[in-house]
């Protein structure tokens, strides 16, 4: 961001900077990559370099290995979690098989009590482990504040997964609903955030159309506190009219969404 702002004071006169865009101020409402200049034919050498190291963040994103046992211990003491993996062996081929990541690992399936549960957590890299590592445990607890009584089942720490491991996890459990927070992919302005999905009755074979998603959680998109509210809304109305997806409507009152005290 400093060097967004440095270059908004760039003027013709400096020979070292590309002149300042007269469209530069808009910037400053957003962290897409518009109004950046030109320097010949391409684009000015900082804006070049940023973009090059924003690229480098996204692939490390996406390689970082995810730590279950440092996740765990972010999680109170008295909050059970177990880890499990996902049929892709190593990131290769989790990468190259996405199929493989929406499959339990037959062996741990046995770590999976089964119970009596009104919703499962998972917690898995997805394809950003630094999401997973910053965010989901703030997501979690802040979540579990908003449900009094609800029956959750011990947090399942997942590796090499995708969403839809969830639902073959939390049909394991015997719990009505999963949410899957994991790691999305990375993008040139965000390396580091973090989806939240919803389904009701899970199980394996489900299709996106029956999960409801909430994206981009992350300091500088949708804060910890909005998200979670949100995610207690949806949890409470899917539990209500037994469903999820497309027909459980994303109409969270505003004022939930609004920090407290406005």
């Amino acid at each position: 961001m400093a060097d967004e702002i440095e270059h908004s004071k760039e003027t013709p006169t400096d020979p070292v900077c590309a002149p300042a865009d007269p469209w530069s101020a808009l910037r400053r409402h957003t962290a897409a990559r518009i109004a950046l200049g030109r320097s010949g034919d391409g684009l000015p050498t900082r804006h070049l370099l940023d973009f090059q190291l924003a690229h480098a963040r996204a692939r490390d994103a996406v390689h970082l290995a995810f730590d279950p046992e440092a996740l765990a211990a972010s999680l109170p003491p008295g909050l059970a979690a177990v880890t499990v993996r996902s049929r892709a062996p190593d990131r290769a081929t989790y990468l190259q098989h996405p199929d493989l990541g929406r499959r339990l690992d037959p062996e741990d399936l046995p770590l999976l009590r089964r119970g009596d549960y009104d919703v499962a957590f998972v917690l898995a890299d997805g394809l950003s482990a630094r999401a997973v590592h910053d965010h989901a445990a703030k997501l979690l607890l802040a979540t579990l504040d908003l449900l009094p009584g609800w029956r959750v089942a011990p947090v399942v720490l997942a590796r090499q997964a995708r969403v839809a491991l969830g639902d073959e996890i939390a049909a394991a459990l015997g719990a009505a609903s999963v949410v899957m927070l994991i790691g999305e992919r990375p993008g040139l302005s965000a390396a580091d955030s973090l989806g939240a999905y919803l389904t009701f009755g899970p199980r394996p074979g489900l299709q996106n159309a029956d999960r409801n998603c909430i994206s981009n959680i992350r300091p500088d998109g949708l804060a910890i506190p909005p998200a979670a509210r949100k995610l207690a809304f949806l949890l409470a109305e899917a539990r209500r009219l037994k469903l999820s997806g497309v027909g459980l409507k994303d109409d969270v009152p505003a004022e939930l969404l609004q920090p407290p005290g406005l």
